[in-house]
């Protein structure tokens, strides 16, 4: 059974990125159910899958993602996302031999700036770089479901201040700008 390990973490200093090439991602949620499976689809340039994945337990849970047609996920975007999408641009950093997949939100989330570090165990030994702030991988707020329910108020944009940058103007990268409000 596949799984997914990960720890998540803001980053403190955003300014590592500079230089850095990204992936822009637009991935929307279709279900969820209560301490059960989540259903995303997510593009990643000409390059879409639907994944589906289990309540977390620890660091881990349950992940099945498979590739599907770019049509099929634009339309289940467009139909079934209910407006649940979130944009961001994904950078990946090396650090002591570890990947480190840094988020940068856009849109309605834009300021708000996350790295992943996926694990091939629970217990693995993390030497964290300089750059890292707090670790949130507990923090359901942070969860991307959790912030593609969000709307573009103000009040809604808790992490401002605290965890982020509210003058990050960096662009929504919804390709589905005329149907879903990135702003």
């Amino acid at each position: 059974m596949p799984k997914e390990i990960e720890r998540k973490f803001l980053v403190a200093q955003p300014g590592i990125l500079a230089g850095l090439e990204g992936e822009r991602i637009v991935q929307g949620y279709v279900a969820k159910e209560l301490y059960g499976m989540t259903t995303r689809v997510r593009i990643r340039a000409n390059q879409a899958f639907i994944t589906l994945k289990g309540p977390s337990v620890g660091f881990s849970r349950d992940e099945y993602e498979y590739p599907i047609p770019l049509a099929d996920a634009e339309e289940i975007l467009a139909r079934y996302s209910r407006g649940r999408i979130v944009c961001k641009t994904r950078y990946l950093v090396e650090h002591d031999g570890m990947t480190y997949e840094i988020d940068v939100f856009s849109g309605r989330h834009a300021g708000l700036v996350v790295a992943e570090l996926e694990l091939s165990d629970e217990n693995q030994p993390v030497n964290l770089p300089m750059w890292i702030g707090s670790e949130v991988t507990h923090d359901s707020r942070f969860g991307n479901f959790s912030l593609a329910l969000l709307d573009s108020s103000l009040e809604a944009k808790w992490w401002i201040g605290e965890y982020g940058d509210q003058n990050d103007a960096n662009p929504c990268c919804c390709r589905f700008s005329e149907l879903f409000s990135c702003a």
